[in-house]
């Protein structure tokens, strides 16, 4: 039985992979979306000190406690982030990574770096858009009442996270089976970071005719490329 990991984004939670989660589990396969330390049902953990790193160290963990092997990674956004420094924790119990329209920095990378968020909304510890960002521009492509229901759960994001260069002192140099699905219609991640992502992995592929939310507007053709071995 396969077990799929996805891991979300910025200002998403669990929540985010509700539809994707229930068309993988259709084929019998195992999936867990958990929530990272200090977003979504966790917001009220936000402290200093949550980074790309410790979340990524919550995945990790999951995976031993949980004592899963032949894993298939799924990061999605700031995800991609959170999953690459992941697998390199838990290398050994990963058998594929699939980037879902996501950031893939490399060591010493911050999302600043490939990302420009000119709307930030900052505090000591967390960023994230204004709901009218959400409302005119991050969700602008969904369904009003997927639009309303996504807006009613996003909560801002570890700062940190947003900010500070991730440390991924080993992922690139190890060979991973990886695919990447670029969504056509999303300014952000870029395709040309994408691209770099797919050349460096020599993974497959995939492209996506959809915004940066698969999830939201195209969960079963995102869970197919998803469960494409």
């Amino acid at each position: 039985m396969t077990t799929f990991v996805l891991i979300h984004g910025a200002y998403q939670g669990g929540w985010i992979w509700k539809r994707v989660a229930a068309e993988l589990a259709r084929t019998g396969a195992r999936v867990l979306a958990p929530t990272l330390d200090g977003c979504a049902e966790r917001k009220d953990q936000v402290r200093p000190g949550i980074t790309t790193e410790t979340h990524a160290a919550e995945i990790a963990e999951l995976l031993f406690y949980e004592d899963l092997t032949d894993v298939v990674l799924v990061g999605t956004s700031t995800g991609g982030m959170v999953m690459a420094a992941a697998a390199e924790r838990a290398r050994a119990r990963i058998a594929r990574l699939v980037f879902a329209d996501a950031l893939a920095l490399l060591d010493g990378e911050a999302l600043p770096d490939i990302v420009k968020r000119p709307t930030a909304v900052d505090t000591a510890l967390t960023s994230g858009p204004s709901r009218e960002d959400f409302e005119t521009r991050l969700f602008a492509d969904l369904d009003p009442e997927t639009r309303r229901w996504a807006i009613d759960r996003c909560t801002p994001h570890p700062i940190a996270v947003m900010q500070a260069p991730v440390r991924l002192e080993r992922f690139w140099d190890q060979p991973w089976k990886a695919s990447v699905i670029w969504c056509m219609r999303s300014a952000n991640p870029p395709q040309a970071h994408q691209r770099r992502a797919a050349d460096l992995l020599k993974a497959r592929w995939h492209q996506l005719d959809t915004g940066h939310y698969p999830m939201l507007t195209e969960p079963v053709a995102l869970a197919r490329l998803i469960a494409q071995d």
